[in-house]
């Protein structure tokens, strides 16, 4: 870790951008220093991500120096980088309040800062968001500069190139930062290609290498083409740039993010620059300044809670197995009896649990980058002949694939399975997380098997149910963390699809869960029968196609009927409200509730405080239901004490 010199502090003294442009530049070392620091205290405190941030410092002390933000745009992809950022631009004092219910996102975010102009959590939607900036900039008549900062994975996912492409059609002037801190997309930074970032970002150059481009359309063709093609070459030789400039950006570097000396004049330059869209090659490294996230820049992408000096995280240790660990372990067994199962993830080996298939089976696991409808449509094509694909991707994220779930699996009937991890609230990530809208965006789609798994156990049986499942596609759902500790079989058993479980057997109330509110149901009809209302529970374990026997046997039984998901208005509760309208059954006076995730976007805190925001613990269940009878809730039933 750098040490802080033994100087007067000057981090105090910048609680702005305004603040930080005061200082001479002889002091930014000394400020980077202790942005640094600051930054590694105060991620020790609250956990959250690490390493992108430390290899940003300069960086990001550069850009605030040179730009006059925020009248000058500064765009974040993915935003995780982002907490030096965040700072250094007034929100210092709340900075160990970071993804804590009530604090700063871990993102960036439009509404808590006038210095994040862009909300950024799924990656690589900076450049495109920094066009549309610039575009109506120019409408305007504006002078401001526009400068998007992404990092060499976000460049895996083909929004950025798509993005590239039309920015160098329109020529606009526009700012890209291409932070290379993982696969140095070109040769390693030294003295000369510095020296030729610095000459190449010039005013002088520019004009010059305009003017040689007028100057050869006035050649006859042949000549102009010769030309061109020389200029290209020497370019390319010494900067290695060209499918940046092939897609119409002036390229400049690769340049050492890490050196001040470098950035300050680079970026001036590109300032100054009277150019199209320009892209500064800039090439940091994870975990900088901390010895422990530099030797382990995976370990310390995201972390939990930490010792400063020791560089040791927190554990805290499960009382069961995660839902993602399961997962895992549950297709290692399948595949294992079965070699045509293969595993495809988009970028999340990890968070997915396939690094560990991966060690397994390492022939069969297919790592797409950041790019999830290529994902989608690559394992429709493993489908097309004869390999069972498993698509591990989550909720969140596979909603940037939804065409291709449509077009390229549904239509055509192919038997792609999706293992959709972080399904329902995901806690500290926030609303760019949570997986709130796959019950609804799939079970639309005709030819869909959707499971979610009431526990661990269930998730098992869910993984050798989708390995039956040959002729169509089929999704199961589970949350992020750890399971509720039932006891786990040893090889999963293939449910009869489309059939739900009985759990309690009650005659007054039923309770229809679908996935992990089975446990807070369980809750609920313990607190109902307390107040003399014997409850039915049962498990849907499959949102489609509904177990509609199960569905009529409980409207007919009971006085009310409780519907209660993981989801948004619109998924499993709009699949049984469909059947019971359809076939009647709403006319004999059943009176049904259904429960969803509320009309809005949670923000981040611990999972079990935004489920009970939500209303979907036991608490919310037993105030619907007793609502449902015309019962008023008393401030000393049970319910309300859950």
């Amino acid at each position: 870790m750098s040490e802080t010199p033994s100087k007067t502090p000057l981090l105090d003294q910048v609680h702005t951008p305004d603040e930080l442009r005061r200082l001479p530049e002889k002091d930014l070392r000394q400020l980077a220093d202790e942005l640094r620091h600051e930054t590694i205290d105060a991620v020790s405190v609250t956990g959250g991500h690490l390493g992108a941030g430390l290899g940003v410092v300069e960086l990001t002390v550069a850009l605030h120096y040179i730009f006059d933000t925020p009248r000058d745009r500064l765009i974040w992809d993915v935003g995780h980088q982002a907490y030096p950022h965040k700072i250094l631009t007034g929100r210092r004092d709340r900075i160990r309040t970071l993804r804590q219910g009530g604090g700063l996102s871990g993102f960036t975010k439009r509404a808590e800062s006038e210095y994040d102009p862009f909300g950024a959590a799924h990656s690589s939607t900076s450049i495109s968001a920094g066009l549309g900036m610039a575009v109506a900039r120019d409408l305007e008549g504006g002078n401001n500069n526009v400068v998007c900062v992404i990092g060499d994975g976000a460049m895996s996912a083909g929004m950025a190139y798509e993005a590239m492409n039309n920015a160098g059609g329109r020529n606009e002037r526009l700012i890209v930062i291409l932070n290379d801190n993982d696969m140095s997309i070109a040769p390693p930074v030294g003295a000369l290609s510095t020296y030729l970032a610095r000459i190449t970002s010039s005013g002088t150059y520019l004009h010059l290498r305009e003017a040689m481009k007028q100057l050869a359309k006035r050649l006859p063709k042949q000549w102009e083409l010769r030309a061109a093609r020389v200029e290209e070459y020497t370019r390319t030789y010494w900067t290695g740039g060209t499918l940046f400039e092939e897609l119409g950006f002036y390229y400049v570097g690769p340049i050492d993010g890490h050196d001040l000396n470098v950035l300050l004049p680079v970026l001036k330059n590109v300032r100054e620059a009277d150019h199209g869209p320009i892209l500064v090659h800039v090439v940091t490294k994870k975990g900088k300044g901390y010895p422990p996230a530099e030797a382990s820049d995976d370990k310390y992408h995201g972390v939990n809670k930490f010792n400063v000096v020791t560089g040791a995280q927190v554990k805290v240790k499960p009382n069961a197995p995660s839902y993602t660990k399961v997962f895992a372990d549950s297709l290692i067994t399948e595949a294992r009896k079965d070699p045509k199962i293969v595993a495809v993830t988009a970028a999340m080996p990890s968070g997915t649990g396939l690094d560990l298939f991966g060690k397994e089976f390492p022939e069969r696991t297919f790592d797409v980058g950041i790019a999830e409808q290529h994902g989608v449509t690559f394992a429709a094509g493993l489908a097309t002949e004869g390999y069972k694909p498993f698509c591990a991707i989550y909720s969140t994220f596979l909603q940037r694939a939804y065409d291709q779930v449509v077009h390229d699996v549904a239509i055509q009937r192919l038997p792609v399975r999706f293992a959709l991890d972080r399904a329902g609230l995901v806690g500290a990530d926030g609303p760019t997380h949570a997986g709130a809208f796959d019950l609804a965006y799939l079970g639309c789609l005709p030819n869909f098997v959707i499971m979610a798994a009431a526990d661990e156990a269930e998730l098992r049986h869910m993984v050798a149910t989708a390995v039956a499942i040959d002729d169509r596609p089929s999704a199961f759902r589970y949350p992020r963390g750890e399971g509720v500790g039932v006891d786990l079989p040893d090889v999963g058993v293939p449910l009869e699809i489309g059939k739900g479980r009985i759990v309690r057997e009650g005659s007054a109330v039923a309770i229809l869960s679908l996935g992990t509110r089975l446990a807070e149901s369980l809750k609920a009809a313990d607190q109902l029968a307390a107040l003399g209302l014997s409850t039915t529970v049962a498990d849907a374990r499959f949102a489609k196609p509904l177990d509609e026997d199960l569905v009529r046997r409980l409207a007919r039984n009971h006085e009310v009927l409780i519907t209660i998901e993981e989801g948004s208005i619109g998924g499993f509760a709009s699949q049984v409200l469909q059947f019971l309208a359809t076939a009647g059954l709403l006319d004999s006076g059943i009176k049904v509730r259904p429960m969803v995730l509320p009309d809005s976007f949670i923000d981040h805190d611990k999972p079990e405080r935004m489920y009970e925001q939500a209303g979907l613990g036991a608490a919310g269940i037993v105030a619907t239901v007793l609502g449902a009878l015309g019962r008023p809730v008393q401030a000393n039933e049970a319910g309300n004490r859950a």
